[in-house]
Parts: C-alpha cells; sequence; structure tokens
C-alpha cells in the first residue's frame, strides 16, 4: 500500500523503474507496509537534474517565476547594461546590434565568467553592482549557445535571487533555445539569442526615423487639404454682394432711411394742417358766440 503526499509530475505507468524517496511503516492490524511517499523520480536521472528540479520547485513557491511580478522594459533606453564574458561572441553581437538599431543609448559592459567555477557569483555580483548605479534601464544577461553543462551558472539559486532581486529589468540572451533556464525563467523577459535580447532592449532608429517621415508626411498632406478647403471657401465667399460692393447694403440703408423722413415729413404736414384747420373752425365757432357780437347782432 502507497500513500503519496506530494504531488508527482512523473507520469506513472506499469513497466518503469523510479527511485522514491519518503518512510515505510507498518500497518499493524493487517501486517501490511506502507510507503509515504515525499519524492518520486524516474531511474536513470542524474543528482544534478534531481537538485535542478527541486530549485525550480522551490524557486516556483516562492513566487520567482510569477508573470504578474515581470516588468516590460522601456520604449526609448538612454543607457543599458551588458553583462557577458567580454571575449564571448555574445557581447560583441549584443554592441553591434545596439549601437546599429539605437546610438543614442548608452552601453556599460559587465565582464564576468560565464561557466565554470566561480561563474554563479561573478553573475550574481554583477547585477548587484549594476543595481547600485541610478539610470539603468535594462540589463542583458548574455551568452553563446553551449550544453546543459556550461548553461549551470544560469541554472544556479544566487543568479536566480540576484535576478529576483534587481531594480532593474533583466533581459536572459541565453544562446540555446532547447534547455530553459532557471535564468529564463526568472528574468522579465527571455530571449532565444543574445542578438534577439538587443534586439528587444531596443527601438530601430531607421524604423522610427520612417515612421516619423510618414507621419509628417500625412500632417502635410492634411494641412494642404484643409488648406485648399478653407481657400474655396474664402474664394466663394469673395464672390458674394457683400464683399464685392460692400457699401451698396449701406446705401440700401440711406435710401430707406430717407424714404421714411419724407413720409414722416408728409405725414406730420398733414396733421399739421388738420390741427390749424380745426383749431381755425373752433375760433370761429368760438367768435360767434363772443357777447359782444350777441349784443351787436341784438341791435341790429
Amino acid at each position: 500500500m502507497a500513500h503519496h503526499r506530494t504531488a508527482i509530475s512523473l507520469c506513472l505507468k506499469d513497466g518503469i523503474e523510479v527511485i522514491v524517496r519518503g518512510k515505510i511503516t507498518v500497518y499493524a492490524p493487517q501486517g501490511k507496509y506502507q510507503l509515504y511517499v515525499d519524492e518520486l523520480y524516474q531511474k536513470g536521472v542524474g543528482a544534478q537534474d534531481l537538485a535542478l528540479r527541486r530549485l525550480k520547485e522551490k524557486l516556483h513557491k516562492l513566487g520567482y517565476f510569477a508573470p504578474e511580478r515581470k516588468r516590460a522594459l522601456p520604449a526609448f533606453p538612454r543607457r543599458l547594461a551588458l553583462v557577458a564574458s567580454a571575449s564571448g561572441a555574445a557581447i560583441r553581437d549584443m554592441l553591434e546590434i545596439t549601437a546599429r538599431r539605437w546610438p543614442s543609448a548608452e552601453i556599460w559592459v559587465a565582464s564576468v565568467l560565464v561557466q565554470g567555477p566561480g561563474a554563479p557569483q561573478a553573475i550574481a555580483a554583477a547585477l548587484e553592482r549594476l543595481n547600485g548605479f541610478a539610470g539603468i534601464d535594462a540589463i542583458l544577461l548574455g551568452r553563446g549557445g553551449g550544453s546543459s553543462e556550461d548553461l549551470a551558472a544560469f541554472n544556479a539559486e544566487i543568479v536566480a535571487r540576484a535576478i529576483f532581486a534587481s531594480k532593474i529589468p533583466v533581459v536572459s540572451a541565453i544562446g540555446h533555445e532547447i534547455d530553459v533556464t532557471i535564468a529564463d525563467l526568472v528574468a522579465d523577459v527571455r530571449a532565444a539569442t543574445p542578438s534577439e535580447a538587443a534586439e528587444l532592449a531596443t527601438p530601430d532608429r531607421a524604423e522610427l526615423l520612417e515612421a516619423l517621415r510618414s507621419r509628417r508626411q500625412r500632417l502635410h498632406n492634411l494641412l494642404l487639404g484643409k488648406y485648399q478647403t478653407y481657400k474655396q471657401r474664402l474664394q466663394s465667399l469673395s464672390q458674394r454682394r457683400v464683399f464685392l460692393a460692400p457699401l451698396d447694403r449701406l446705401r440700401d440703408q440711406e435710401r430707406r432711411l430717407d424714404d421714411w423722413h419724407e413720409r414722416l415729413r408728409r405725414v406730420l404736414h398733414y396733421r399739421v394742417q388738420k390741427a390749424q384747420q380745426r383749431i381755425e373752425a373752433l375760433a370761429g365757432q368760438l367768435e360767434s358766440l363772443s357777447p359782444l357780437n350777441v349784443l351787436a347782432r341784438a341791435i341790429a
């Protein structure tokens, strides 16, 4: 009877040989042995592979590989740091590509051992040292291809911790597409080769200039179109009577004012005449009713 206490990534099937780490107890009521499994691996897997698998599981639980903690690279870097062997092809490729694509970027080079004894410590120290400087936009950690043994430094826990602790985004540029190293899993961005890392970390100056030229032409065409439209509208407006003879309307208003003035004068004259005639009529009536006129008529 076997009881598994932890998850097993190995696909169990009849016939395969495995190595188990755990403890055996005896089930007293039935006299049966019980196996409590802590770890189970397929037979033939080396101690180095087992240690690497355990380290991946450990770092995964600690959140080192979590996608949500990974940071995007700056669009227009001003300063890049390359961590690689000064004598390797990787650093030459990265320098050449960054200089061609984004020559305005300042490049710092931290030459380190990338394999052999002391390489993990050198890589971790370089990452820690670079984090002490201000203004570095991204760190490119690279080396060319190699065997699994050659890549051992990039599977070291000290390197994983240095990448995880870095305040600066790290691009892993391990030139080996088949094996995924722990550095690849912890880094903010993974590139298949150092050349690709340089391309991911820098914009293409030629492409940006072409895009700017294209946008400038589009803006020129847009402004020219608006200019032509407003020019036609202005020409159309200039043909209107108000612009061709701007005083005609004023003269029309003057004539209308003169007409109203004449009409008002005639109306007032007419009303004054009517008022005078009425006054004269009333004066005649009043004169006829005067006592002197009445007495004169009586004497006569």
